[in-house]
């Protein structure tokens, strides 16, 4: 049984829920996966063996000054199927730690480079 939620980016997505044995009464109950955040950018380096390096642009106002300034953070994000190429627009979701500095996943490719 899956059921309907609202996301913050306002697309209704399903829950998923995993039915877990609940050992002292027997009977058991689904859990539900925490909200996984998602991001949006552009793959820089592709030259590691299922692991792409993607850029996330994003804008923050200066706390004293109040200008709008452009900030960009780098994922290394996990490519099983090594599909993704340098300069491809891509989708990423957070996930359990993979390795020492890898906690994100490709979910999907939005744009391929040109």
């Amino acid at each position: 049984m899956e059921a309907k939620t609202k996301v913050k980016t306002g697309i209704a997505k399903s829950d998923n829920k995993k039915a877990t044995d609940n050992k002292k009464s027997g009977s058991m109950k689904p859990t539900i996966r925490a909200y996984r955040k998602t991001r949006r950018g552009y793959v820089v380096s592709n030259k590691m063996e299922k692991t792409i390096v993607v850029r996330v642009d994003s804008r923050v106002k200066h706390p004293l000054y109040g200008k709008v300034v452009p900030k960009s953070t780098k994922f290394k994000v996990h490519d099983a199927k090594q599909e993704a190429n340098v300069g491809d627009l891509v989708a990423i979701q957070e996930t359990r730690p993979l390795s020492a500095h890898k906690r994100w996943r490709l979910t999907g490719i939005i744009e391929k480079a040109k």
